[in-house]
């Protein structure tokens, strides 16, 4: 069973730890709680990286060499509270000297429709869409919109 454990520390700031130690600091994000994440942002950040370690794995299954990934994701949430994420969309960079469009979205689907557990619970709530972009070796990444 997943495990976690919030514990406030101040103002709107709280830190969250898993069931491996590892920590994540959250906060309201005005004045006062400047330091962490926002909540909502950090279900972007676990359906991104949720993806991420799928894409990851079922490239390396298939032998392929990845030397970059970075996913950008955006949120649309409804305007009132309880401010539901109705449209979330990932942007997918990679880079890799023999990475396929067919292998790279071949992943990603599978991803998306199987392995995502943050997906998996996010669908029928949010609609996820995708896209990817292939970049030669050699290329910067991309940086990322504010």
């Amino acid at each position: 069973m997943a495990q976690a454990t919030v514990t406030w520390l101040k103002n709107k700031q709280f830190v969250g730890v898993d069931s491996s130690r590892h920590s994540v600091v959250l906060s309201a994000q005005d004045e006062a709680n400047g330091i962490g994440c926002k909540p909502s942002e950090m279900l972007l950040i676990a359906l991104a990286s949720c993806a991420s370690v799928d894409v990851v794995e079922i490239l390396a299954k298939k032998r392929l060499t990845l030397s970059g990934l970075e996913v950008a994701v955006t949120g649309e949430q409804d305007p009132t509270p309880p401010w539901t994420f109705r449209r979330i969309h990932l942007t997918y960079r990679l880079r890799g000297a023999d990475l396929t469009p067919a292998a790279v979205e071949q992943a990603i689907r599978l991803s998306e429709e199987k392995y995502c557990s943050v997906a998996a619970t996010l669908r029928g709530v949010a609609t996820i869409t995708w896209e990817y972009h292939l970049e030669t070796p050699a290329a910067e990444p991309a940086l990322a919109a504010a």
